[in-house]
């Protein structure tokens, strides 16, 4: 999303850099890996007219993919196999997720996808949907 006045800043997105946040507090995390991560990204963003919530990107290493959705949200599905998850209150370990800020230098971190208003999460309906058509 580009229109800077549609984008929701929820109190878990730092002002500047970079900050760990705790998953199923503030949101649960759908990881997915590199290549795959990213055609996730771009059909869940496609899917949503360019509205999809938030997505976060790591620009180095494995070049994981973040979809934040809901606090609660990523127990109630079935995840297919290399598709991780992160919050909910059945967590048995607790998980950290970096989290950029919205604007300035955030590497290794940047927004694949922000959250706005009509989406200050990524719908996991969506996620699924995407997730099954390149996996």
């Amino acid at each position: 999303m580009t229109m800077t006045d549609s984008i929701h800043l929820p109190d878990w997105i730092p002002a500047s850099g970079h900050q760990l946040r705790l998953t199923g507090v503030h949101f649960d995390a759908v990881r997915i890996e590199g290549v795959r991560g990213e055609r996730v990204a771009g059909r869940l963003i496609e899917a949503a007219d360019g509205d999809a919530g938030p997505v976060v990107c790591e620009a180095a290493g494995f070049r994981w993919m973040y979809f934040l959705l809901a606090p609660g949200e990523v127990r109630r599905h079935n995840w297919p196999l290399g598709v991780q998850q992160f919050g909910g209150r059945a967590a048995r370990t607790v998980t950290y997720i970096g989290i950029p800020a919205l604007y300035g230098n955030t590497w290794p971190l940047r927004w694949y996808s922000e959250p706005t208003s009509s989406a200050p999460y990524v719908d996991q309906k969506l996620l699924l949907t995407a997730v099954g058509a390149v996996s």
